[in-house]
């Protein structure tokens, strides 16, 4: 029997959260059987208009059990119909699971469906999250938390990662990894990584700075110098360290330092590769040097980082220094 999978809508709803559905879709194709079925449902049923204003024909929620609720998220949250949060209660607890996309977070707490649970939602939201609703434990820098039956994802296009982890879980890694080459999505990141990107945090204002930022990232391997990214870009070293401070609000060296940072995380939460391999593929030459820049960044050492993640995977964790 067909997994039933229920994107959940309600007036308002962000519609980019039917990309979700189009990871079981796929999987389906894959799988090569009908694995999961799919439909949108609200409370009453009927038509549903998105906060742009489409149409989506709906099914009721009714009495039916559910494999999984999927709860779109609000692009501007305002509390929701008592409906909505009493259909909510019924169905969540007779689910396998429930994904809140987003800010479907806010729905799930407003039906007190997160009380206790490690949750994730948008970056730019997890304060008011926090703030409403202190006994919910938000960790706000996830692409998606798991915990135990209630997953959650961070901002607008986390869903498709967090749609593929629930793919992940039932059918394996090698039918998830085909569903994000047929989605396009470059490198599927794990509930672990950050929803935040340095290259994106200090994009400069002009494209100079732009070409010099790009050049790094591609490049951490490297010295990574004034000089050499200045040269990169036709500008004297000194104009260059003015300008790049300027527009981004980081030295040269503290940029490429992030940039490196944020690759080894990424590194490090695949849970394959070596510390020490990892430092000198992202150019910080040697573990104790990267060892600081993750304590006095995040807080805790590489190999916290790599613990964690091969927690997730099962891969045995080396000692420091191993290679």
């Amino acid at each position: 029997m067909s997994k039933r999978i229920a994107l959940v809508v309600f007036p308002g709803f962000q519609i980019l959260d039917f990309a979700a559905l189009t990871a079981f879709e796929l999987a389906n194709q894959v799988h090569g059987s009908g694995y999961y079925s799919l439909e949108t449902i609200s409370h009453s049923g009927g038509t549903v208009r998105s906060s742009a204003g489409v149409p989506v024909e709906t099914q009721p929620f009714g009495r039916r059990a559910f494999d999984t609720l999927l709860i779109a998220g609000p692009l501007v949250v305002t509390p929701a119909e008592p409906a909505l949060l009493a259909a909510l209660r019924r169905a969540s607890p007779r689910a396998r699971r429930t994904a809140c996309l987003c800010t479907g977070a806010f729905i799930a707490a407003q039906a007190g469906l997160l009380s206790g649970r490690r949750v994730t939602t948008h970056w730019a939201l997890g304060h008011e999250l926090r703030q409403q609703y202190p006994d919910v434990l938000l960790d706000d820098d996830k692409i998606f938390v798991n915990d135990g039956p209630l997953w959650t994802s961070a901002g607008m296009t986390a869903c498709i990662d967090l749609a593929i982890g629930l793919v992940e879980a039932d059918l394996g890694p090698d039918v998830a990894k085909a569903v994000a080459r047929k989605m396009v999505v470059y490198h599927r990141r794990t509930g672990g990584q950050s929803q935040f990107s340095s290259l994106a945090e200090m994009d400069g204002g002009s494209d100079r700075i732009r070409v010099a930022l790009r050049y790094a990232k591609e490049n951490l391997h490297t010295p990574l110098s004034v000089e050499q990214l200045a040269e990169h870009v036709n500008w004297s070293p000194r104009h260059f360290s003015r300008a790049f401070r300027e527009q981004t609000g980081h030295s040269p060296a503290k940029a490429v330092e992030k940039l490196r940072l944020e690759a080894a995380r990424s590194l490090l939460e695949d849970g394959r590769a070596s510390i020490g391999r990892i430092a000198a593929q992202t150019g910080f030459g040697d573990e104790e040097r990267m060892r600081r820049a993750f304590v006095r960044t995040l807080g805790k050492p590489p190999q916290a980082v790599l613990r964690e993640a091969r927690q997730r995977t099962g891969y045995d964790v080396p000692e420091f220094g191993a290679a």
